[in-house]
Parts: structure tokens; sequence; C-alpha cells
């Protein structure tokens, strides 16, 4: 066990504090089971890291931060190691990536439920299912899900910049004086498009082409590895799977048409919709339907977008459409903490069931939603607010 407290030790001494994601404090640490549910990259392992380093003084063993493909646990199991760490007073055990550790549900349940003073946090893929698990810790769990950089946040990451966050009320009755708060220590347009091309992920170092390969890098292990495993998705689909990624990526904002999907890619049109719900799952794609209340599991949805504007710019086979990268760029923000419905034809969203939004460029008008309560425009390329005319990049102070 030692060793992996020395593990622990060289990373928290690698840990930085200076900029600690708000959600820090939304994840219920208290629980006595947590999880960490994201994609690759996200942040996941910091978060964890920076909360032991932020509680607990150094050399403390009273908390233990292990990913468990460390090559001790292919002597030791977690049980074994959870008892050991509770005998001589430990109180947080951090497992990291703990999908790659077969049976992994079982043990943590055992866990619980004969250390009943020990709190346990878990971290692994977003397409981790605590409910289906071996075991059932859908009652013990406390799920969270972890997304990457919102642009608040790539504010704050990558230009010392700190906002906080707004509720999406504070945000449509508070936007001039949000938009002005902005404007003074900032160009917030210039950094909007740096947002979209390398901002969601937090380890962009300047090279844009580098980053990109990362982000492939990322998505294939996701497609090719947990997927598979995970998932059980036919691992000899993989390249179909990704070129439906590219068919998203290149064309407009994308209403699905699942038939003329399904024999694009070569896939049978129930294995299409099956995938594209994991792909949702694994943060990948992002599933919009006109009805979330009444939708059905095996309905199709009426619209999809990758799931963030940095993955659009590596799979599109050019330029990404304006309006695609916009849209997407919304939906992302307001899925976190919201429902959000596909409008048809009464703007492009509606959110929590109430507000209406229109996405479009300087130019865009409100002839399609002049007559529906609580509407807005998300407007591009402007930088203050007027009226129900917003910057579309506000959004991105959600979270």
């Amino acid at each position: 066990m030692e060793i992996l407290f020395d593990t622990m030790e060289r990373l928290l001494s690698l840990t930085s504090l200076e900029i600690v994601r708000s959600c820090m404090d939304t994840i219920k640490w208290n629980r006595r089971l947590i999880s960490l549910r994201g994609s690759r990259g996200v942040g996941k392992t910091t978060l964890m890291l920076q909360y032991v380093k932020l509680h607990y003084p150094a050399g403390s063993r009273k908390a233990l931060y292990c990913s468990v493909d460390n090559i001790y646990f292919a002597t030791h199991s977690i049980l074994e190691l959870a008892e050991n760490f509770y005998k001589y007073g430990g109180e947080m055990l951090l497992l990291d990536e703990i999908h790659k550790y077969n049976g992994w549900s079982r043990e943590i349940k055992e866990i619980y439920d004969s250390l009943p003073t020990l709190k346990v946090v878990i971290s692994g893929s977003s397409v981790l299912n605590i409910i289906n698990a071996d075991a059932d810790l859908s009652r013990r769990c406390r799920n969270h899900d972890i997304y990457g950089l919102s642009f608040r946040e790539y504010l704050k990451f990558y230009r010392n910049l700190d906002f906080p966050v707004y509720s999406i009320e504070d945000l449509l009755h508070q936007a001039p004086e949000i938009c002005n708060k902005v404007n003074e220590v900032c160009r917030p347009l210039s950094e909007f498009e740096k947002y979209n091309k390398a901002g969601y992920f937090p380890f962009f170092e300047d090279d844009v082409e580098d980053y990109y390969y990362t982000l492939q890098n990322v998505s294939n292990y996701i497609i090719e590895q947990e997927l598979p495993s995970l998932c059980g998705i036919d691992s000899s689909y993989a390249r179909k799977i990704k070129a439906l990624l590219c068919v998203v990526a290149t064309g407009v904002p994308y209403e699905v048409d699942l038939t003329k999907l399904s024999q694009m890619i070569g896939l049978a049109r129930t294995t299409t919709l099956d995938y594209l719900q994991k792909l949702e799952k694994a943060q990948l794609l992002t599933l919009l339907y006109s009805d979330t209340i009444n939708v059905k599991k095996m309905q199709k949805p009426d619209k999809m977008y990758l799931q963030n504007t940095n993955l659009l710019q590596a799979y599109s086979l050019r330029r990404p459409h304006i309006g695609t990268v916009r849209e997407t760029f919304a939906v992302l923000h307001m899925r976190v903490g919201h429902s959000v419905e596909y409008g048809k034809e009464h703007g492009d969203f509606v959110v929590d069931g109430k507000y209406t939004f229109e996405v479009g460029g300087k130019d865009k008008s409100f002839k399609q939603i002049a007559d529906i309560p609580d509407s807005y425009l998300l407007v591009d390329e402007i930088e203050y607010a007027v009226g129900n005319r917003l910057p579309l990049w506000l959004i991105g102070f959600l979270y």
C-alpha cells in the first residue's frame, strides 16, 4: 500500500490549485459513495487530486488516491486495499479509472456494506453504467457527470478572467449588465472563436493540429476500447462509427433521417439508433428530441450534433458549417443542468419547457419566434445584448 501513497504524493506535488473548477463545490463529497463520470481528458483525475490537496495536509494517510490500472492491482484487489486502508485510519478512498477493473461493482458494494465509515469516490468513463452494474449500486451511489470547460471556464483557465456561474434566468434578465462586465476586460468575440476551435478540453498548448490529433486519439480510444468493453458494441464497426461522426461534423445542423444515415454508414437501422444512443453516453454526440417527456427508448432523435465544437473541428472534413458550430455551442452549454428540446418550426431549442431560443448570425430576425412568449435570439458576432437579442457567447456562462 505504501507504493500507492508514494505515487499519490508525486501526483499531488504536480497538481496545481491555481485554478479549481466550480464543479468542485457542487460535487457531494460527503456522501459515502460517489462517482465522477466523464469523457477522457475532461479533468476527472485533476478534480480528485485537487480535492485531496485542498482537504488533507501533505503526508496525510487519511485520504488515498490511486488509479486501478496501477500494477499494484495485478496482485491485490480493491477490496483488500480498502480493508487495509480502513484499518490504519483511512477516511476517503479515491479510485480512478474504475471501469478498467473487472468486477469492480461487486467489490465496491462489499466495501460500502462492510466499511460503513469509509467514503469512496470512483471515477470512470462517461459510458460507465452504475444502474446496470453487476451489483446494484444505484441506490448507494451519487453520480456526477463531468464535462469539459465551458466558455466561462475557458476564460478563467486560459485567460485568467474570473466570472461567476449565472443561472439561465440571470443571463436572460441581466444580460446587458453581464455583457458590460465581460467587455470591460476582454474582447469576447475573439475569445469565443478561439474557444470553439480549441477551448473545451483543458490540455491545449498552442498547437491546434497537435490538439486535434490528441482529440482524435481520445475519441478513437472511446470507440475502439470503451464502447466494445463497456457497451457491447462490435469492435469491427469502429470504422463505421468514425464515418458517422464525420458525416455529422461535415454537414449543416443535422436533422436525423435514420434510414438514410443507416444506408450511408452501412448499418441496420436499429443498430444505428442503438449506436447513436451509446455515442451520446460516451459524450461524443448530442441527441435532441422534440418531446423529451414522452421520448421512447427506441425513438429516433430529431436532431444531432457532435458533443462539442472542438470535436466538430477535429472530425470535419472541411471547414465546419457556421450554423453547426453555433448550434453545437448553444446545445452543449444549455444541456448541462437543463432539459433541451428541438423546437422544430418554433425556434431552434426549447429549454426547461419554457424558454425558446433561435440561434443565428448578426442579421437574424425574430420572424420565426415573434409571437412566442419567453423567446430569445442568440446571435453570433455581437458583443452586447439589446432586449431579447443576446450574444451567443453569453450562454457559455451557464456552468
